[in-house]
């Protein structure tokens, strides 16, 4: 008999059972997405390292001889070993109007590389001595539609070559594909693998090499053989031997699976609290609203074991339900996002997996917080005595409300009292509604301030910070004469000149690998701001530094650090640190330009010119510079923007839809509950009104406006909370290579506001139409 009452209370509360079940399957549903993403990921990284045989030490040198190699292989824990040479050109793509970078690696012997070895995706490798054959990174030819077969030509050391693509590979070396930055190009930076000694002739590298990689032996330690490194190629130009943890690829994937793994802790155990906190409460009121059912049960014999089992099986029911939906769509979001993370990083293939443990651990949370709120309920309903528990609740005690005893009541109009007087007669559930509602405002608007920070990121950065429009590097330092000669290219408005050079920051202990640019001081085009966008001073001596960079080096300004050039004569000079800079890209030092060259004893020497450019004239430009022999790449900044906005506009929009999808739902489970429960319960007060005379809309209006003060508190409560979790996001998914900062708009706080009342809107028509259709007989008749 109960398992038919079971069937039919479920089927009578059936919306109530869909709207929690709801709440239970988004924050299932958001644990699964990411929790499984980032261990998706992480699986996709170390699987495909071991695949490709990913080295675990790198090593830079301006030009080593061969001979070297026997020197390096017989370092202690160097278990093999892999040189090359590679350089940087400007490439002259068909249909391409502005220079495109190519980075060139020597194949050697034109043969698969035995350490980060290359995966074809399409065509075939380049056959020995094919010299002019050459092998391209996928997420370039994807983004400029280049196929086996297709031609391009490039600058090497100032000679223009044509070379033939007859394959596209993937590499674990290039999984995020950009030449220096923290943000990827795919449009404007390639990586190509051609036939080593050709390469090698072109620049003038023969019998030598300048790049090397390395795998250990089991136990090596990495310092130590880095250590060595560094001693053994200091006399060949040795830029600093580094880990994987230093490899610019590596270390942006492994910061982005570390905010993944942040997020991934953050969010779902958000929504699983809230979850959970709904889910106690509305089952735990919905039980309560079964007090007379319960109470005839035991005059009917059943004991409390058995009430308490057939209310445990309707919160399975319920539970359940929420369980299957939310790990059915947690792991087609995971899916989904997993494979977008395969397409920004570029990995061979996507490779998606849902560790059972995930949602055992989601579904274990919500059916304890669920079982154990209806279960407590039930234990109090069931320890009545029967004839107690068939009689309905006393009533609660009358007092004036706070407003009336303030003297303020009678400003308010009757019905307002009796709502204002309703809340506060119950005001713990008042409360919990509230925070409940609240809760799903904060996190609409910790999900969706990204894009807000990303459009203050990409305004301060790249228009505030950086406002050249094309930045010129040449291939090494060249005279500062050279500025006048790109100022009087074709488009040039004016024309800024930098000098950038590879250091190792120390102090103390503490050392940090980045470089120091030399910029002018009377300088337009790169500028200095601190935290409130403010200029800051360059003074003529000492050094600026970003400020991560200085907490990282814990040094504070007054401070001295040792600058170590790792290029040219190697200088190492202890410099003041005169100033901290506030930069949400990058982690560099700043100096005048004339005190760097003096450190390097170069003269007047510079290695890059920014740009400000007539747009008119940009295809003139470009054409100029693709002709230059010692420009080495171009970087034109609208480029790099449209592909970093193509991506992350696209990953921002995904993860604000799913994210209000949520918060929405679980904002209609809790105030659709929350009304149809405080109907059930006040079914007959609101019967006797209507019978007294009060029409349809006065009493709707009583019910709803609890709804709408609850609203009211809500929004702006979870606006605040939003603020503080977006804050608290932020400080733990802080990086070194970027920082996002918290800029959350009017239009973010509206919109998290609206998505609120729109459920809100919802949940409150539905409840409309059940009191408009309110048998008053029936109702009445409940209590005689």
């Amino acid at each position: 008999m109960l398992d038919r009452k079971l069937l039919r209370d479920l089927w009578l509360m059936k919306s109530q059972v869909l709207t929690i079940a709801l709440v239970v399957a988004a924050g299932i549903g958001a644990s699964v997405a990411q929790l499984s993403t980032y261990d998706s990921l992480r699986w996709l990284r170390a699987s495909y390292y071991e695949a490709a045989r990913f080295a675990e030490v790198f090593a830079d040198v301006k030009r080593a001889p061969k001979a070297v190699e026997r020197q390096i292989a017989a370092i202690p824990g160097v278990a093999e070993l892999e040189s090359t040479v590679v350089f940087d050109a400007t490439l002259d793509v068909p249909g391409v109007a502005e220079p495109v970078i190519g980075r060139m690696i020597g194949l050697t012997d034109a043969r698969q590389p035995q350490l980060n070895r290359l995966t074809l995706r399409r065509g075939r490798f380049i056959e020995p001595g094919q010299s002019r054959e050459a092998l391209v990174s996928e997420a370039f030819a994807k983004a400029r539609g280049l196929r086996p077969g297709d031609r391009l030509a490039a600058i090497l050391n100032g000679k223009r070559e044509e070379l033939r693509i007859v394959g596209v590979v993937l590499s674990p070396e290039y999984i995020f594909s950009a030449r220096g930055g923290a943000l990827s190009d795919d449009r404007s930076f390639g990586v190509f693998w051609m036939d080593r000694e050709y390469l090698a002739s072109a620049f003038d590298m023969e019998g030598a090499f300048n790049h090397a990689v390395m795998r250990l032996a089991p136990g090596a330690s990495e310092a130590a053989v880095i250590a060595a490194l560094d001693r053994l190629l200091e006399p060949y130009g040795a830029l600093g031997a580094h880990g994987r943890d230093e490899q610019l690829s590596d270390k942006i994937l492994s910061q982005e699976i570390s905010q993944l793994r942040t997020l991934a802790m953050i969010f779902p155990t958000i929504f699983l609290g809230v979850a959970a906190f709904l889910l106690n409460v509305v089952l735990s009121r919905q039980v309560a609203t079964q007090r007379e059912p319960i109470a005839a049960l035991k005059a009917m014999g059943y004991g409390n074991l058995a009430i308490g089992l057939h209310y445990l099986k309707m919160v399975l029911v319920i539970v359940f339900l929420g369980i299957v939906a939310g790990i059915a769509i947690g792991a087609w979001l995971g899916y989904y996002m997993t494979g977008m993370y395969t397409a920004f990083f570029h990995f061979p293939r996507l490779t998606y997996r849902v560790q059972p443990w995930i949602p055992l651990l989601a579904s274990g949370i919500s059916l304890v917080a669920a079982t154990a709120g209806a279960l407590d309920t039930v234990r109090r309903v069931a320890s009545l005595a029967p004839a107690e528990a068939m009689r309905p609740p006393a009533p609660a005690r009358f007092k004036r409300m706070l407003l009336e005893r303030i003297g303020l009541g009678g400003l308010l109009p009757p019905r307002a009292r009796m709502v204002i007087r309703t809340l506060e007669r119950r005001l713990l559930r008042t409360v919990l509604t509230t925070f409940g509602i609240a809760s799903s405002v904060a996190i609409i608007v910790a999900g969706t301030f990204w894009g807000d920070a990303l459009d203050y990121l990409i305004r301060v950065q790249f228009y505030d910070t950086e406002r050249q429009d094309v930045s010129v590097v040449f291939t090494d330092p060249v005279a500062g004469s050279a500025r006048f000669d790109i100022e009087h290219l074709p488009g040039v408005l004016y024309a800024e000149a930098a000098r950038s050079v590879p250091v190792r920051l120390r102090a103390g202990h503490r050392s940090y690998r980045t470089a120091v640019l030399g910029l002018p001081p009377d300088r337009e085009l790169r500028r200095l701001l601190n935290a409130d966008l403010r200029p800051v001073p360059l003074p003529a001596e000492g050094i600026l530094l970003t400020d991560r960079l200085a907490e990282r080096l814990r040094v504070k300004v007054g401070d001295r650090i040792q600058v170590e050039a790792l290029e040219g004569n190697r200088a190492k000079r202890d410099v003041p640190v005169v100033g901290l800079v506030d930069e949400l890209l990058g982690i560099s030092g700043y100096m005048d330009i004339r005190a760097l060259n003096r450190l390097m004893n170069e003269g007047d020497a510079i290695s890059s010119v920014g740009v400000s450019l007539d747009e008119a004239q940009a295809q003139s430009l470009y054409a100029r510079l693709k002709e230059m022999p010692k420009v080495a790449t171009v970087a034109i900044k609208a480029s790099l923007l449209q592909s970093f906005q193509e991506t992350t506009a696209r990953n921002v929009l995904f993860y604000t839809t799913i994210v209000t999808v949520f918060a929405g739902a679980m904002t209609i489970g809790v105030v659709y509950n929350s009304a149809r429960i405080s109907l059930a319960e006040r079914a007959w007060e609101l019967a006797s009104l209507r019978v007294l005379g009060f029409t349809r809309r006065e009493v709707s209006g009583l019910l709803l406006g609890e709804l709408a003060v609850e609203l009211a508190l809500a929004i702006p409560l979870g606006l605040w909370l939003g603020y503080l979790l977006s804050v608290t996001i932020v400080a733990l998914t802080h990086t070194e290579t970027f920082s996002i900062p918290v800029i959350i708009t009017p239009k973010t706080y509206a919109y998290a506001a609206l998505v609120t009342v729109v459920a809100g809107i919802v949940s409150a028509l539905i409840v409309r139409r059940r009191v408009d259709q309110l048998d008053l007989v029936a109702v009445l008749k409940t209590r005689e």
